[in-house]
């Protein structure tokens, strides 16, 4: 995210880093929540597809036409890449949605056992923001490499283990668009349009709906994340009385990195971090600046703009920021993305006109969930319920990440009233060990599981690594996640249990 737009965001008290057929379309032929599916619903929800099955072309790219008959105002455009990792089965295309709403997805089978890996749906923040970038500069098949000319094979890639699908949205970021201008501002309206496609897309392709889901994001993706598990949750729920045709989504958990979900809570927390967390911002703890900073919280615009006019990196403390050499975000790989998906041929691979222009973020749909108020909600009051009745969270921040910094992420955690509250309490921080490296990763504090699991409720600190993880740390990243997805401790010797 631009620099203005951190401080835009700080000032909101939130944090940076969703018409059927068009006329230019053509078509060719026309259990209890936390439970996979049962075979029969699948069997039916397959049959509905594909006996109905057609195709369509816009803009001169062929697309499968996915319809349902629940969602009258949805459908899914499906083309086959074969870029980024060409060893993977891949879909890509576009969800779209009547009032001319459309967000742009791609998806990457797992590199092992697919009919049994996990689904993993991630989703960048911003608000604003393309997952694209936690595709390419994070946890993707690919990394981004040659100044933006090419990508390279990412050993660490969250689809080693997992079969994950990455959705740009709202609309209007990335390479998801709306033509009539309009935008998503609201993280409720995200998350109807997240679970329509998620029903569209597993409806299509049920045999990834027999695994665990588990929903990941990063940043706002905290704000975001609760309110698509709450729609989620509640619709499966309904499924059954509603619809023999609609997919339960098998929920497990909620995945949040370097989140911003209780502003309340966590905005407070940059004085600390900034005056005596890991990476000072401040020498004196108790001088003026840190002083005013506690006094007041409000006024930390004025003090968060030395930050940003200086060469200090937001999003890593340890590291010094060059803004001529290395792009208003900090980190040069990142501009390279925006090359790279601008690339013709990377457009028509993956089922997006030519005359589309991708954007890394959106400032105007950042202002726009700031002025509503998105952040401000209490958003953590949708988990409650979720975590009481067997939806897990896991939590995971690096400790050089100024801007979602881990202190408010475990302070928030410490008041969110669940039947586990009291043990998370009580719990000892341990020490977490990767499976490959065998060396220490960072600390895991974590309330169920017996020690047996990974936990309903767990927060991670990751060592050596600032507001994006999976870039800073990918072994480590790969670790936690996998032991996550497959409900394995944390806090084990090192062995490699899911191998």
């Amino acid at each position: 995210m631009q620099t203005h737009a951190l401080v835009t965001s700080l000032v909101y008290i939130s944090i940076a880093f969703a018409s059927f057929l068009p006329g230019s379309q053509v078509v060719l032929n026309d259990p209890p929540p936390g439970s996979p599916a049962p075979e029969s619903t699948l069997k039916q929800a397959s049959e509905i597809i594909h006996t109905s099955q057609s195709f369509i072309q816009h803009d001169g790219i062929f697309y499968e036409l996915v319809r349902h008959p629940h969602f009258a105002d949805h459908q899914l455009r499906i083309t086959e890449p074969s870029l980024c990792d060409p060893s993977v089965k891949q879909y890509s295309g576009y969800l779209d949605i009547t009032d001319d709403k459309h967000l742009f997805f791609w998806f990457f089978e797992s590199r092992n056992s697919p009919k049994d890996a996990p689904l993993i749906l991630w989703l960048n923040g911003g608000p604003g923001c393309t997952s694209s970038g936690g595709l390419l500069f994070e946890l993707g098949p690919c990394s981004i490499a040659d100044g933006g000319h090419n990508v390279t094979f990412n050993p660490y890639s969250w689809n080693t283990h997992a079969n994950i699908i990455f959705l740009d949205q709202p609309v209007n970021v990335g390479f998801s668009y709306a033509k009539d201008g309009n935008s998503v501002y609201t993280s409720q309206r995200v998350a109807r349009d997240v679970y329509s496609f998620l029903e569209l897309f597993l409806n299509r392709f049920p045999e990834y709906s027999k695994q665990p889901f588990h929903l990941a994001t990063e940043s706002y993706g905290g704000t975001y994340a609760p309110h698509i598990a709450s729609v989620i949750y509640k619709e499966n729920q309904k499924a059954t009385l509603m619809s023999s045709s609609l997919i339960r989504i098998n929920l497990a958990s909620l995945m949040v990195g370097n989140g911003i979900t209780d502003a309340y809570i966590q905005v407070p927390s940059m004085a600390d971090y900034f005056c005596e967390g890991p990476y000072p911002m401040f020498d004196n703890p108790d001088g003026p600046e840190c002083t005013a900073l506690r006094a007041k919280i409000p006024k930390c615009k004025s003090l968060i703009h030395i930050l940003t006019a200086s060469v200090m990196n937001p999003y890593d403390a340890r590291r010094h920021c060059d803004r001529k050499k290395n792009g208003p975000r900090c980190y040069e790989e990142i501009g390279w993305i925006e090359k790279y998906m601008n690339k013709p041929k990377v457009k028509a691979a993956i089922g997006v006109s030519s005359q589309r222009q991708f954007s890394l973020c959106n400032d105007d749909v950042e202002k726009g969930f700031f002025l509503r108020g998105d952040s401000i909600q209490d958003t953590p009051a949708l988990l409650p319920e979720l975590v009481n009745n067997g939806i897990r969270l896991l939590i995971y921040a690096g400790v050089a990440d100024m801007v979602c910094d881990y202190m408010g992420n475990e302070r928030w955690l410490e008041v969110l009233p669940t039947k586990f509250l009291d043990e998370f309490l009580d719990t000892q921080t341990d020490v977490w060990i990767t499976t490959q490296s065998k060396k220490p990763a960072g600390t895991v504090r974590t309330a169920g599981g017996d020690g047996t699991r990974a936990g309903n409720i767990t927060f991670v600190t990751v060592h050596e690594a600032g507001h994006m993880v999976p870039h800073d740390q990918p072994e480590a990243a790969l670790d936690l996640m996998t032991r996550w997805i497959f409900d394995l401790p944390l806090v084990t010797d090192g062995s490699p249990g899911y191998l």
